[in-house]
C-alpha cells in the first residue's frame, strides 16, 4: 500500500495572521456575557427576558469577532481565533440564541427553568472556549465542561428511567474519553515540548512523527469516538429523546458535532498517524451504515433523527479520516443548522403525515432506485470537472453520488404515474446540483484548511457506501426477502444492549422513580345499586 500523500497545512488554520488576537476581545466578552447570562438568569424572576438579552449581545460580539478587526488581547498562547473557529463560534452562538428563544414558550410553567437557562448558558459558554483553544489545558477542561454542564439538561426529567440511564451512560464515555485526552496531550506534550496545540501541529507538519505522538494520535482519535456517539457507545443518543425537545436540538446539532471540528484542529498530526485514520474510517464507516439501515426502519421521528445523527456522526468522522477535512467542515455546519430546524420543527412532522396520507398510497419507482446513484454521480462530476477538478479525488464524487442519490427517488401512486413525478425529479436533480456548488464553494472561502485524501482508504469507503446503498434499495423492493434482517436492523443490532450491560457492570447505578399516585377503583355498577339509585 502505497504512503498517502501529506500536504502542509497552515498550522493555525487561519489565512490573516493578525486575526489571531484581533478577534479575541469580542469572544472573550462573549465568553464572559454567557457566563453572566447563566449566573444572573438563575437568580432573577425575570429568566427568559434576561436571557434573550444576554444571549443576543454575546450573538452580536460572535458577528463582530467574524467581520471587524478589534484591538488585539494578549491570551498567552491558550487561546487563538482562527477563521473556521470564528465561523463555528457564529454558528454555536446563532442556535443558542434560537433554541434558547424556543425553549422560553416550550417550558412555560416547568419547575426547572432556572436550572435550563444556568446549564444552557453553561453548555454554549465552555463549547466557545473549546473552539478557541489553543493549548491541552484548556481544550480538556472545556470538553469536560461541557459534559457536566449537559447533565442537568439530560436528567432535566429525573422521573424518567431512561433519561437517568442515558445521562449514566454519557457520563461513563465522558469519563473514559477524558482519560484518553490526558493520556495523548502527556504523550504530545513530552515528544514536542509544549503544551501549544500550534506548536503541535508544526512539529506534525515537518516530518515523520515518532511513536509517542502515534500513539497520542490513537488515543485522541479513540476519546473522539466516545464523544461522538460513533457504535458501540451510540445508546445515550438515542435514548436522550426523554429530554425536552430543546435540549436534543442543542445536543444533536451543536455538542456532538465538537468531535469534527476536533479532529480538523488536528489534522497534521492525523495525516501522518496511519492507525488513527484507519480507526476513523473504521468505525466511521461501520457507524454509518449501521445507523443508516437502523433510521430507515424506524417510525417514531425523533428518534429517526437520533439515528439520522449517529450516522451522520460517522460519516463526518470518514471524512476526516479520509483527509477530506474542508468537506468535514461543510458536512458540520450544514449538520447543525439541519438537525437544529429539524428538531424545532418536529411537532409539524403530525401535520406532514396527515397530508401525506390523504395523497393516497405511493411506492418508490425501481428504476429511479437503480438510476439515481448514476444521475447523482455524474451530476456531481459534471460540475467539478467544468468548476474546480482538484476539489476532490474521484472515488469521492461516487461517493457523494451515492449519499444523495435518495434526493433522485421517485414515489408514484400504487395506480397510475403522477402528474408530479417529472417535476419531482427535477426538483432533485436541482438539489443535487445546488449541493455539489455549495460543496464547490466552501474549498473557495479562506478557512485555512488543505485536504490530504488517502486514495486507498477512500476506496474502501466507496466500496462500503455502495453495501449500504444496495441494502437500503432492498428494504424498499424487497421488504420481505430481508423481513429477518429488517427485525435485527429494526433492533439496533443489539448492539446497545451489550454496551449497557458492560456500563451497568463497569458502573452500577440505581434509581428510584416516583410511583405514581394510586387510582382508586372504578365502582362496579350492579343490578342492585341500580336499584338502590
Amino acid at each position: 500500500m502505497s504512503r498517502p500523500e501529506v500536504n502542509v497545512i497552515d498550522t493555525t488554520m487561519n489565512t490573516h495572521p493578525a486575526l489571531t488576537a484581533a478577534a479575541l476581545g469580542p469572544l472573550a466578552l462573549m465568553l464572559l456575557a454567557l457566563a453572566s447570562a447563566g449566573f444572573v438568569s438563575a437568580l432573577s424572576g425575570r429568566l427568559w427576558r434576561l436571557y434573550c438579552v444576554f444571549s443576543s449581545g454575546a450573538l452580536a460580539l460572535a458577528i463582530l469577532a467574524f467581520l471587524v478587526p478589534l484591538p488585539a488581547v494578549d491570551a498567552q498562547g491558550w487561546l487563538v481565533s482562527t477563521r473556521l473557529g470564528l465561523g463555528m463560534a457564529l454558528l454555536v452562538q446563532l442556535l443558542g440564541t434560537v433554541i434558547g428563544v424556543f425553549s422560553a414558550r416550550y417550558l412555560q410553567g416547568e419547575r426547572g427553568q432556572r436550572r435550563f437557562v444556568a446549564a444552557l448558558s453553561g453548555v454554549l459558554a465552555s463549547v466557545h472556549l473549546l473552539i478557541l483553544a489553543d493549548h491541552w489545558v484548556p481544550l480538556i477542561l472545556a470538553w469536560a465542561l461541557v459534559g457536566f454542564a449537559l447533565q442537568p439538561l439530560l436528567c432535566f426529567y429525573p422521573d424518567r428511567p431512561f433519561a437517568m440511564l442515558a445521562a449514566h451512560k454519557k457520563r461513563l464515555a465522558d469519563r473514559l474519553a477524558d482519560g484518553l485526552l490526558l493520556l495523548a496531550a502527556g504523550l504530545a506534550w513530552r515528544s514536542v515540548g509544549s503544551g501549544s496545540l500550534s506548536a503541535l501541529s508544526a512539529h506534525s507538519a515537518a516530518g515523520a512523527l515518532e511513536p509517542a505522538l502515534q500513539v497520542s494520535a490513537v488515543l485522541l482519535v479513540l476519546a473522539v469516538i466516545l464523544r461522538t456517539a460513533l457504535l458501540p457507545v451510540h445508546g445515550w443518543l438515542i435514548q436522550v429523546m426523554e429530554a425536552p425537545t430543546p435540549v436534543s436540538a442543542l445536543l444533536h446539532a451543536g455538542v456532538v458535532n465538537l468531535g469534527g471540528y476536533i479532529l480538523i484542529r488536528f489534522a497534521p498530526l492525523l495525516e501522518q498517524a496511519e492507525l488513527a485514520r484507519w480507526l476513523l474510517v473504521f468505525f466511521g464507516l461501520g457507524t454509518a451504515v449501521l445507523a443508516g439501515l437502523v433510521m430507515l426502519t424506524r417510525v417514531s421521528i425523533k428518534v429517526r433523527l437520533a439515528w439520522s445523527t449517529v450516522a451522520q456522526m460517522g460519516f463526518m468522522l470518514l471524512e476526516c479520516g479520509l483527509g477530506l477535512y474542508t468537506l468535514a467542515a461543510l458536512h458540520l455546519f450544514g449538520h447543525s443548522l439541519y438537525k437544529a430546524h429539524a428538531f424545532l420543527s418536529a411537532s409539524m412532522t403530525v401535520r406532514q403525515t396527515r397530508l401525506k396520507f390523504m395523497r393516497g398510497k405511493h411506492r418508490t419507482a425501481a428504476l429511479s432506485l437503480w438510476m439515481a446513484p448514476i444521475a447523482a454521480a455524474g451530476v456531481v462530476a459534471l460540475l467539478q470537472s467544468v468548476l474546480l477538478p482538484d476539489a476532490w479525488p474521484w472515488w469521492w464524487s461516487l461517493a457523494l453520488g451515492l449519499a444523495w442519490a435518495p434526493l433522485l427517488w421517485l414515489d408514484v401512486p400504487l395506480t397510475r404515474l403522477d402528474a408530479g413525478f417529472l417535476r419531482r425529479g427535477v426538483t432533485g436533480m436541482l438539489m443535487v446540483t445546488g449541493l455539489t456548488l455549495l460543496a464547490l464553494f466552501f474549498h473557495l472561502l479562506p478557512l485555512g484548511v488543505t485536504d490530504a485524501p488517502h486514495h486507498f482508504l477512500g476506496v474502501v469507503a466507496l466500496v462500503g457506501l455502495a453495501v449500504l446503498y444496495v441494502s437500503m434499495a432492498l428494504l424498499k423492493t424487497q421488504p420481505r426477502v430481508v423481513e429477518g434482517w429488517r427485525r435485527w436492523s429494526y433492533a439496533g443490532f443489539y448492539v446497545d444492549e451489550y454496551y449497557t450491560r458492560l456500563t451497568l457492570w463497569l458502573w452500577p447505578a440505581r434509581w428510584t422513580v416516583d410511583a405514581p399516585p394510586a387510582t382508586p377503583p372504578i365502582p362496579t355498577v350492579t343490578n342492585a345499586t341500580r336499584t338502590t339509585l
